[in-house]
C-alpha cells in the first residue's frame, strides 16, 4: 500500500501558531496560498498549481505553502508547511 502524504493544516488536523512580526499578535491561517491565485485555483490539482508560482522549492511535493494574516494590523506572510 502506498503511504499518502497530506497537509495537517489543510485537513484540519493541526495548527500553526505564528506571532506577527509587526505587533506580536497571533496570526490566523488563511489557507493555501495557491487558492488566492485566481477564481479557479481552489479547484485545480495542487501539483499543477504549484508549478505556476515559478518557485521550484515550493513546488516540492512535501510542502504546502499557507498564507497567515494578522487580524490586528493586517500584515501577512507565507509559510511552508511540511506535509507528513
Amino acid at each position: 500500500m502506498i503511504g499518502l502524504k497530506w497537509c495537517a493544516l489543510c485537513n484540519g488536523m493541526g495548527e500553526a501558531i505564528l506571532a506577527c512580526p509587526n505587533c506580536d499578535n497571533s496570526m490566523l491561517d488563511q489557507g493555501r496560498i495557491y487558492d488566492f491565485y485566481d477564481d479557479y485555483s481552489p479547484y485545480m490539482d495542487i501539483d499543477v498549481i504549484k508549478l505556476a508560482d515559478g518557485d521550484p522549492v515550493s513546488s516540492q511535493k512535501d510542502e504546502c505553502v499557507h498564507l497567515f494574516k494578522c487580524p490586528n494590523c493586517g500584515f501577512d506572510v507565507q509559510k511552508k508547511i511540511t506535509i507528513t
